[in-house]
């Protein structure tokens, strides 16, 4: 009696639930057999863990013969959260405003202007725009100015662009204008009077000039492709100021416009 109760102890287990309750086979003659009582439903643990187990040890063999475990129903699996995917300013994108405030537009004061040598269209300027020295800009004006009206004149000039080579001259930014749909009329921008070379100009009120950015490198504008990103959304409203969306173009002394074109592309 006592080995088969070290039987019965060994081969207690867990072993697979069944579907069906537990049907005892009638033992062999001569075996002595063990079940294990099962709890009443009022002592039953909460677990709900009931365990049946029926082993037999015949004389002749010692090995034992599991019968059947009744497991409880496994855990219902717990739904995996994703968080959302964020938008594309929670991940940081900069916006158009932001963009705008990355370039670096500055009053200029045309020193001198004369015609390219070796480009019909081109003008070419020294343009004070507040350094040591006046910078070599050329433009496309030839057919839309005199060069009269290039003369002393201020002017708003795009300052971080990468110097380009345009027929044997470097060009070192670019004079900012507007033009009608068809490109046949172009005027420049005007900085309003009191304007000073060397500032720089930025869009919207006036309160918002002291949260302006710096300015991002030529590279950078070029890389990042920064004037291409805020072209698009520049032009002139019906009065002939030169916006971005609905933030108009400022320097310290007031407004920036254009002579005469209304709802121009500005460039």
């Amino acid at each position: 009696m006592a080995a088969a109760r070290m039987a019965l102890v060994s081969c207690a287990r867990r072993l697979p639930s069944l579907p069906s309750p537990l049907t005892l086979s009638r033992p062999r003659a001569g075996a002595v057999s063990f079940l294990a009582a099962q709890p009443s439903p009022a002592t039953a643990p909460r677990s709900g863990r009931n365990l049946a187990l029926f082993c037999s040890l015949s004389p002749s063999s010692p090995s034992l013969t599991e019968a059947a475990v009744e497991l409880p129903p496994p855990k219902a699996a717990v739904e995996e959260t994703k968080p959302p995917v964020p938008s594309g300013d929670e991940k940081g994108e900069p916006t158009v405003e932001e963009l705008a405030g990355l370039l670096d537009v500055r009053v200029g004061r045309v020193v001198k202007a004369w015609r390219h040598p070796e480009a019909d269209t081109l003008y070419v300027e020294e343009v004070d725009v507040g350094e040591a020295e006046p910078r070599t800009i050329c433009s496309g004006l030839v057919n839309f100015l005199p060069i009269e009206e290039l003369q002393d004149r201020n002017v708003i000039v795009l300052a971080n662009l990468k110097p380009r080579n345009m027929r044997g001259i470097k060009s070192n930014g670019m004079l900012m204008a507007a033009s009608d749909a068809s490109h046949e009329n172009v005027e420049l921008l005007i900085p309003s009077e009191g304007s000073f070379p060397g500032e720089r100009v930025w869009f919207g009120s006036e309160e918002e000039k002291n949260r302006q950015s710096d300015p991002a490198s030529p590279n950078q504008v070029q890389k990042k492709k920064i004037w291409e990103a805020v072209q698009p959304h520049l032009r002139t409203t019906d009065n002939c100021i030169a916006v971005l969306g609905d933030k108009q173009m400022r320097t310290s002394a007031g407004l920036v416009f254009c002579k005469s074109l209304q709802g121009a592309r500005v460039s």
